[in-house]
């Protein structure tokens, strides 16, 4: 990813930035479409992962559709090309104007998570003398065995609707005009690395298919959602599209005239980011010396929030391997990237990358300290 060319550009950039790697982006989108056309899948990217209006176009030039979580990631993932007709409106909060202009831009479909929610959508759709396609993301109760922050899908999560609440929902939803129910979603967590977790997942969908049919009830879309994680140890590796897209097709029972759909984030974007900082300082500590960087928890909060892990690697400097406490400058002791990992040895002024920071990176970045925002560079300008 990083030549020596791109090394020395980077030298004279003010830091810290987040750099796109466009080419390991496009490659992991053709792997993508590959693999999900040859089976007849629909992908919705996850704009929440990143929703960068560059890499949005790009994305969005394979025919890929959008998964959002509010009406600005719609109207973002609209301006960069992606059809209304592909995009799917996810969220447990969905305001009243978000849903009016959903509505208006007529999407594919609201990922409804309660019956509250089917009840306001089915009210503005009258008002706007309009029916709203809905899909219920139903909690299938699995545990995705990842970070308690990213698992959604266990009991007494706020998201998703209860398989319990199933009897009610269908008796309500007799009453309502404006929506038509059309599919079921599902989204059990993210960064999930065991593939048995997505089995599990096929088996709940198989078991819900066939509630729904003994309830004449006709499903056109099974949306499995997304969470598929990368190698965060090795990020030159591409997530594990085939063989997770070979599970899915090999263990959930399509009926005649459905359509199989995906919202993968991380996995598409996460590899081809990595944030660039400048080393300001190296203290020496009782136990070990921290490389103080320009780049804070406010530009990537992800090993504060999540106790994630990213590779890190010294781009200027060859010497023999110390270690370090990889440390930011704002104001908390959250602010760590890395505690004790060998680096070649460090001094003011080296360059230093986050790797796998394509994903939650620059889309959670915040202000805090009144920090700038960390800029934006891409592979094709260097």
């Amino acid at each position: 990813m990083f030549t020596d060319k791109t090394i020395e550009k980077f030298q004279g950039l003010a830091t810290p930035f987040y750099f796109y790697d466009l080419d390991v982006l496009r490659s992991t989108c053709e792997t993508v479409r590959k693999s999900a056309e040859n089976r007849g899948y629909r992908i919705h990217y996850a704009v929440k992962a990143n929703p960068n209006p560059r890499l949005l176009k790009i994305i969005a030039s394979y025919g890929f559709g959008a998964d959002c979580v509010s009406w600005n990631e719609i109207e973002r993932a609209i301006s960069a090309g992606i059809s209304p007709s592909e995009i799917v409106f996810a969220g447990v909060g969905k305001t009243d104007r978000d849903i009016e202009a959903a509505l208006k831009a007529e999407i594919l479909c609201f990922n409804c998570e309660s019956i509250p929610e089917m009840e306001v959508i089915d009210s503005l759709s009258a008002k706007f003398k309009k029916t709203a396609t809905i899909a219920l993301r139903i909690n299938p109760y699995i545990d995705a065995h990842t970070h308690k922050y990213i698992t959604t899908a266990i009991q007494e999560s706020k998201f998703g609707i209860n398989i319990w609440e199933l009897d009610e929902l269908m008796k309500r939803l007799a009453d309502m005009k404006n929506v038509t129910l059309k599919g079921i979603h599902f989204h059990i967590g993210s960064q999930i690395t065991k593939m048995a977790v997505f089995k599990s997942l096929c088996s709940r969908i198989n078991e819900l298919q066939d509630w729904f049919s003994s309830h004449n009830v006709n499903l056109e879309m099974i949306n499995v959602g997304g969470g598929l994680g990368i190698d965060y140890e090795n990020p030159e590796k591409t997530a594990r599209f085939e063989e997770y897209f070979a599970l899915i097709n090999e263990f959930i029972n399509v009926k005649a005239g459905q359509s199989i759909h995906f919202e993968p984030g991380r996995a598409l974007v996460g590899q081809c980011g990595s944030l660039i900082s400048k080393v300001l300082f190296i203290k020496k500590g009782s136990n070990t010396q921290f490389a103080i960087i320009d780049a804070g928890m406010n530009d990537l909060i992800r090993p504060a929030l999540y106790q994630a892990s990213h590779k890190i690697e010294n781009l200027t400097s060859k010497n023999n391997k110390l270690r370090y406490d990889v440390v930011g400058p704002v104001c908390e002791s959250a602010d760590t990237f890395a505690k004790y990992i060998e680096l070649p040895e460090t001094k003011r002024g080296d360059i230093v990358a986050i790797r796998s920071a394509g994903a939650y990176g620059e889309s959670m970045a915040s202000r805090y300290n009144l920090r700038d925002l960390p800029g934006a560079v891409y592979s094709d300008e260097l």
